[in-house]
């Protein structure tokens, strides 16, 4: 087996397990009351569900509506995600990781969405000035660590393109 199916498989694995098992342990243990601090003042584990997106976004769109979209776009979402990983070189480790990532967090919100019409959040942060970060969980920290997995490897063979033209004597327009 190719190495990149091996470390995308156990990134898509470990991810998805942990989201799910955290999941059901907010479900069981916590009350949308709950405001459990791990770190007083600025992290706190809660029991909220989000019904739409990103901060809420389309929250209050129709249920129907809302439900057939997010539903959509995800299935949508993992079907371009398992092509680009088709596409990787087999030695290409990290976008493996990345997007092994990115699947577990997209396919754990997706089981969300189908059992419970939303989706459940229990990350709680209070930045500087009070601020209250909007609630998430482990699923969508998969998806910005993957991407932002993604984004670094991007630049860095991006400076290596550029220094490999650099040292062979052509400029850069």
């Amino acid at each position: 087996m190719a190495r990149k199916y091996q470390v995308g498989l156990i990134a898509f694995a470990i991810s998805l397990l942990l989201d799910v098992v955290t999941k059901y342990l907010v479900n069981e243990r916590l009350t949308y009351a709950d405001r459990i601090p791990v770190i007083e003042g600025f992290f706190y584990l809660t029991h909220v569900r989000n019904t739409g997106a990103a901060f809420g976004l389309f929250r209050d769109a129709p249920v129907a509506l809302r439900l057939s979209f997010f539903i959509g776009v995800a299935i949508i979402a993992i079907g371009i995600i398992i092509q680009f990983f088709r596409q990787l070189a087999p030695g290409d480790r990290l976008s493996a990781l990345a997007l092994g990532l990115i699947l577990g967090g997209a396919i754990g919100n997706l089981l969300d969405r189908i059992r419970f019409g939303e989706v459940v959040d229990f990350l709680h942060f209070i930045l500087w000035g009070g601020y209250e970060w909007p609630d998430f969980n482990l699923a969508d920290s998969w998806i910005v660590v993957g991407v932002g997995l993604l984004v670094l490897e991007l630049l860095a063979s991006e400076g290596e393109e550029r220094a490999a033209v650099d040292s062979g004597g052509t400029e850069n327009s």
